[in-house]
Order: C-alpha cells, then sequence, then structure tokens
C-alpha cells in the first residue's frame, strides 16, 4: 500500500483509478486491499471538500429563486417579512433580514435557516 496525499488533479485522478481497481477486486472487509479503498475514499472527500466547495447561496438569491419554484410574487412575501414596501426593500438589499423574516421566511418557504442567516451582498453605502 502506497498512499499519498492528494495535492492535485494529477494526484486525485490517480487516486480514482486505483479506487476502481480496489473496487473490482471487490476486497473482503479487514484485508489491506479494504483499508487501502477506505483511506483513499476520504482523502478523495477531503479533496474534493477542499478544491470544490460549495458556498451558501446569498439569502436574497436563495429567496427569489424558492419564489420562482413557487410561482410567487412579491406581495406574497407580505406575511413573512411585512408590507409590501419593507418586501421591496428587503429584495433589493437596502435592508436586512430580520430574525423574525428570517425565521418566517424559512418556515413559509422552506428554507434553511442557514441560508437565510448568510450576509447577503448588502451595499455598503446604504444608509442605516
Amino acid at each position: 500500500m502506497n498512499i499519498k496525499p492528494i495535492h492535485n488533479e494529477k494526484d486525485y485522478d490517480n487516486a480514482l483509478d486505483r479506487v476502481d481497481v480496489l473496487m473490482d477486486l471487490n476486497p473482503a472487509l479487514g484485508t489491506v486491499q479494504s483499508d487501502e479503498l477506505e483511506v483513499l475514499a476520504l482523502l478523495i472527500e477531503k479533496y474534493e471538500e477542499k478544491a470544490w466547495a460549495i458556498s451558501e447561496p446569498d439569502p436574497i438569491e436563495a429567496i427569489k429563486v424558492r419564489m420562482e419554484q413557487m410561482h410567487l410574487k412579491q406581495k406574497d412575501l407580505v406575511p413573512y417579512i411585512g408590507n409590501k414596501s419593507k418586501v421591496s426593500e428587503v429584495l433589493n438589499r437596502k435592508v436586512g433580514l430580520s430574525l423574525s423574516m428570517i425565521y418566517n421566511l424559512s418556515q413559509g418557504l422552506h428554507l434553511p435557516l442557514e441560508v437565510l442567516i448568510q450576509p447577503s451582498g448588502m451595499s455598503l453605502s446604504s444608509k442605516h
């Protein structure tokens, strides 16, 4: 067993090729080949997490995507955000989401709280 860290795409491709070979062998648990397969799978997973990290979407973009999916108009967000002008201000990034808005949007639009609590791309020059 000659396992080394995965530093780049070439190492990654080599590790994937070795996994293919080991999978074809279908090693029994506890063998050198099954241990090698397990360690390679962990190394590959870590490399993929680091190399292709996917960040959480911007909360306003997530809301807009969900509105499109659910065929909602801005007025449909009034129960979650407040009046029509507040909805417009939020969607145009003039004001941020309050805790109650985040909770209401999460419940009403079935959006994960983790997405909604992310900082949005609010303009730094907007007045508070």
